[in-house]
């Protein structure tokens, strides 16, 4: 049992190095993949922490993972995001002019007196 809080450690180790490795050589953007990779990895992170009785790693670990969670979450597709009320479909009937905000209105043309 020991072993496998042993792999634990290294597997979030290596994911999260990975990780930050790829995006700081351009190999990967921030962003989904990455944030997964260090959600697990600082899982991984936890359960070696708590095996070891390293509080202050599970600590910042417990924080580390939040963050990663709070931004997969902020980055979940459109289609998943709560749906926005539509607005209101205008409508400009035929031979009436608009009076919206964009309504373009011709000055009246001065009388020429020459």
């Amino acid at each position: 049992m020991e072993l496998l809080f042993e792999l634990s450690g290294w597997a979030g180790a290596i994911a999260i190095l990975t990780a930050y490795l790829s995006v700081s050589m351009g190999w990967l953007k921030a962003g989904k993949g990455f944030q997964t990779a260090n959600l697990l990895g600082s899982c991984a992170f936890i359960v070696n922490g708590a095996f070891h009785g390293a509080w202050p790693s599970v600590v910042t670990n417990v924080a580390w993972f939040l963050i990663s969670a709070v931004a997969l979450y902020r980055m979940r597709s459109p289609h998943e995001a709560p749906a926005a009320a539509p607005e209101p479909l205008q409508v400009q009937f035929p031979g009436v002019p608009e009076t919206g905000q964009l309504a373009i209105v011709e000055a009246p043309r001065a009388a020429r007196f020459t």
